[in-house]
């Protein structure tokens, strides 16, 4: 059973957070599930993972980016204006917020030691942001971007001009627009912040990266250049062969298959070696 629990940011912004493993929190290392574009804590995998790894002695948290779309119905896309003003940095902000929480005892009385999974842009996420905490000491991603930013010249060119971007969301039918501030964040913090190949350059913590073999979406080879970047004394690279962006998973959840089996394993045993010890 997960406890469910509302986070107000800053910005007041609402961040629904589901906690699992709760006997374990006062033992244990935290794990933070981090959702990716048109993702969402309760998509597919996200409950399932999150049960494994509580079962395994772990205290895990999903949780939902505030504009990531959804609103009060946890499986649908209710909110298309917020999904629309959404940021790269906003969702680091968001998940910072989210660490400081967990650090500062919103959950209970905790170890101070946490590791994260970021899969696709959450991914991406995870990385931008875990320099930020010590309290980070390892971090997995799954079919993570290796650059945000995915949009060509004629494609920005229109965004300007038109003033958002529009995305087919395959799964629902449903039209989702970006609005032009997220292209101005892309922009301004492309060198900096927003610059994935320098927060894995100079992580220095344990890193775990997992990619499908047939992954259409964010294709194998982004998987190889983090871990080009990346310390290969603290880096491990999995090549998930003949599986693709969500290691055979579906939504709605219709069950597991060996290959994300096997995925869920080897993160475990990373976690275990890195978070466990000491």
């Amino acid at each position: 059973m997960s406890k469910e629990i509302i986070l107000t940011t800053h910005r007041k912004d609402k961040i629904n957070i589901s906690a699992y493993g709760n006997e374990n929190i006062h033992k244990a290392p935290c794990l933070i599930f981090v959702h990716g574009f048109k993702g969402f804590k309760d998509w597919g995998f996200g409950p399932y993972l999150a049960k494994y790894f509580a079962s395994k002695g772990y205290f895990v948290l999903t949780f939902n980016f505030s504009h990531n779309g959804i609103g009060n119905k946890p499986l649908e896309f209710t909110e298309l204006n917020k999904f629309a003003e959404n940021t790269f940095s906003l969702e680091i902000e968001e998940l910072s917020e989210v660490v400081s929480s967990y650090l500062n005892g919103l959950f209970g009385s905790s170890i101070k030691k946490i590791g994260l999974l970021g899969h696709s842009r959450g991914g991406a996420i995870s990385l931008l942001t875990a320099g930020k905490f010590a309290e980070i000491k390892a971090v997995a991603v799954w079919a993570s971007v290796s650059n945000l930013d995915r949009y060509s010249k004629r494609q920005k060119e229109n965004w300007r001009k038109n003033g958002v971007f529009k995305v087919l969301n395959r799964r629902t039918k449903q039209t989702m627009t970006i609005n032009l501030n997220l292209l101005e964040d892309l922009e301004k913090n492309k060198d900096g912040s927003l610059n994935i190949k320098k927060a894995v350059e100079n992580l220095n913590k344990p890193l775990f990266i997992a990619h499908g073999e047939e992954d259409l979406a964010v294709k194998i080879k982004e998987g190889e250049q983090i871990y080009d970047w990346a310390n290969k004394e603290l880096t491990e690279f999995h090549r998930i062969s003949s599986t693709g962006h969500t290691f055979g998973i579906k939504h709605p959840f219709e069950g597991s298959n060996p290959k994300f089996e096997n995925l869920l394993m080897l993160t475990e045993e990373f976690y275990n070696y890195n978070l466990m010890r000491g």
